[in-house]
């Protein structure tokens, strides 16, 4: 959304009151406040708000479990349908000369985004250990399309004279997103298992400050974590439970500044067999600093949402490899200064095969940030 279309939008509104014959000495200082509000909130709408780095969901079961060493590539499909409405209430007074005028303006405003995402993640697990642990490395990348589109309605008063305005925006944007490398060190006592995990966000992905929809963060980011899994090869049973903070990096495009962010990413699984299980996956997402560089009419700017729903899997072997095929989805709720909506995952990874007939845990069970 351009600030110069915003303008126009003002300029068509005083036009409108100019055609009602209100006072010239009144509709310049007014005019003068309304462009300053509408650049102030298009500022204020900068992709930055109520968008993370970090994606919930991003782990998932058997997160902290150790892999087979080697390399391995996953491949994801992600899609996402989210919507967020809310009214931003600004009054401001505005002393131009002689006069000062008040202006009154609401504004309400509702957004929906539609992505589909394809990503491609090679990995490496190293065999010699590291701090007695288990080494792992890799590489998001993605390509895909974002779909958003905005209805809003701005309304008030002009020196006395009630004035709305309606526009509608749609954008579709297709391209390459950000580079995320990921490292990560797993130990295993038994059944249980623990992980630390290091990842972040290189900010080379299809972005611009002035578009409704982007792919790339426009952003550097740096997350850090760790993670723990339950998992019993003769019952089935596994749980797991990562949590970690991200902290965002300024976008020197829109002088932006994401605040730091909480996650907790769950899963629950059964193994009815020794290759396919069933379970639950779950988030927890909650903004612990504002943002800064938002307008002051919307800081303290934080975020939070939850999600949980089903997940399948299934592990087989192929061509001398192992294959596994995990689905996932979440409905959100519970949602601040964040759209809400559902997204599904469809996950497939190749990696070595164990040494034994019994398959070894699936090396990728989770998704990726998203811009």
């Amino acid at each position: 959304m351009k600030l110069n279309w915003l303008r126009s939008v003002a300029l068509a509104t005083l036009r409108q009151l100019g055609d009602r014959e209100a006072p010239r000495r009144l509709i310049a200082p007014a005019a003068l406040g309304l462009v300053a509000l509408l650049s102030a909130t298009a500022t204020s709408r900068a992709d930055e708000n109520g968008i993370s780095f970090w994606i919930p969901g991003f782990f998932g079961s058997l997160a902290a479990t150790p892999q087979q060493p080697g390399f391995s590539l996953a491949s994801i499909y992600y899609h996402t349908d989210v919507s967020g409405s809310g009214n931003i209430a600004v009054s401001r007074e505005i002393t131009v000369g002689q006069f000062n005028p008040t202006l009154n303006t609401s504004l309400s405003a509702n957004v929906n985004a539609r992505a589909d995402l394809g990503i491609l993640i090679p990995g490496y697990v190293f065999a010699t250990p590291v701090l007695g642990g288990q080494a792992a490395v890799s590489l998001i990348g993605l390509y895909g399309r974002n779909d958003t589109s905005l209805n809003a309605t701005l309304s008030g008063q002009l020196a006395g004279i009630p004035f709305t305005r309606s526009f509608a925006l749609e954008q579709v944007t297709y391209g390459f997103g950000d580079l995320i490398p990921q490292f990560a060190l797993r130990w295993n006592a038994g059944v249980n298992n623990y992980m630390v995990y290091m990842t972040g966000d290189i900010p080379v992905g299809k972005y611009n400050q002035f578009d409704l929809a982007n792919i790339g963060l426009g952003h550097g980011a740096i997350d850090g974590g760790f993670g723990y899994t339950y998992f019993n090869p003769a019952t089935g049973h596994e749980i797991s439970a990562t949590m970690g903070l991200t902290g965002n990096f300024k976008n020197t495009a829109t002088q932006y500044t994401s605040g730091v962010d909480l996650h907790l990413d769950i899963g629950a699984s059964q193994f009815l067999t020794k290759q396919f299980m069933v379970g639950v996956v779950a988030y927890a997402y909650e903004q612990l600093t504002a943002d800064q560089g938002c307008a002051p009419q919307l800081c303290p700017f934080k975020s939070r949402v939850q999600g949980i729903g089903p997940q399948i899997g299934y592990v087989f072997p192929i061509g001398g490899m192992q294959g596994y095929v995990n689905v996932k989805a979440y409905k959100e709720f519970e949602n601040a200064n964040r759209p809400d909506g559902w997204n599904a995952w469809l996950t497939f990874v190749l990696s070595p095969a164990p040494p034994s007939a019994a398959p070894s845990p699936p090396l990728i069970t989770k998704a990726l940030p998203r811009s």
